[in-house]
């Protein structure tokens, strides 16, 4: 990680497959930021995208050399592994996270700031008046809920990107050698003072979401399993409630064979006792081996990611 300079602000922004918003991205950005008069450098990852999108940051960088920095990663390695590499090379004393596809606008930008000036190392945003689907909306409503009984991290939306961080934040989120995690999350259970603020949400100015159903599921398991036991803890009594129910119900079976001769019932309830238990161990199985492959993959310790260039201006 870079050692701490005059730098006052640093913007991180991922970028995969954003030709489209990356103009528009630009032309909002850089005068806010002037704006602001702070110095400030922006770090864009590009994470591997097939379209356009480095060219674009090439030409940016050659405009504005004095504050843009590209980090060019050789493969798609994700959006937190993006911001990881950018987080591993910042020079501000405030570190601000933006996504390039400008739901969240760079205006709002002023509103964090305010919040760290006033003594908080840890500010994450919330959307207001959400520009999703009604499916995103509600499924992202869902995932809140469910994190927020199963962890002990408080956020009002785990969804929005714009967020700010003092230094020693993202140098304890660095330090941590974490693989697969979010990192909001991770901010939150480093940080002493945390709060949020309310911002503005905007459809998407161009192209598609670059995450997939899937993808997001995914981002939930590591969320959920990267901070808490509570998963397991609650499938071992849930298993418990199930063998207590499977052994009452075997002696009712008992009782009906032994004492009133009815044996019509016991095996096609039996064979339902078994596909349930069955369904319900490969449920525990999936949910051991999630656990299991989180620490795999801490115990290899392989590169994380690969960057093929970076384009700065030494300070």
């Amino acid at each position: 990680m870079s050692s701490p300079s005059s730098l006052q602000l640093s913007v991180v922004i991922p970028v995969f497959n954003e030709e489209l918003n990356l103009p528009t991205l630009f032309t909002r950005l850089y005068p806010v930021l002037d704006a602001l008069g702070q110095r400030y450098e922006v770090i864009f990852t590009n994470d591997g995208s097939q379209d356009r999108s480095i060219e674009l940051l090439r030409e940016q960088y050659a405009k504005r050399p004095d504050v843009t920095r590209v980090i060019d990663f050789n493969a798609n390695y994700g959006q937190h592994m993006a911001i990881m590499a950018a987080f591993e090379r910042v020079r501000g004393e405030v570190i601000l996270t933006l996504d390039a596809d400008l739901q969240n606008p760079p205006e709002e930008i002023p509103k964090l700031l305010e919040k760290i000036a006033a003594g908080s190392d840890y500010v994450g945003g919330y959307r207001l008046e959400r520009q999703d689907s009604f499916f995103r909306t509600y499924a992202s409503r869902l995932v809140n809920y469910v994190r927020e009984h199963t962890t002990s991290i408080k956020m009002t939306d785990q969804g929005c990107m714009l967020r700010a961080y003092r230094r020693p934040i993202i140098e304890a989120i660095v330090r941590s050698g974490a693989i697969n995690t979010f990192i909001p999350a991770l901010a939150y259970s480093f940080a002493s003072n945390p709060t949020e603020v309310g911002v503005k949400h905007e459809e998407r100015h161009a192209g598609v979401s670059n995450y997939s159903f899937y993808q997001l599921i995914r981002l939930n398991f590591d969320l959920i399993t990267g901070f808490s036991l509570a998963p397991l803890q609650y499938f071992t009594m849930f298993a418990m409630l199930c063998s207590a129910g499977s052994f009452l119900l075997v002696l009712v079976l008992a009782y009906y064979r032994l004492f009133l001769g009815d044996d019509t019932k016991g095996v096609f309830t039996l064979f339902g006792i078994l596909f349930f238990l069955v369904s319900v161990t490969m449920v525990g199985i999936g949910l051991i081996g999630e656990y299991v492959g989180r620490t795999y993959q801490v115990v290899r310790a392989r590169q994380r990611y690969f960057v093929k260039e970076i384009l700065e201006t030494k300070p």
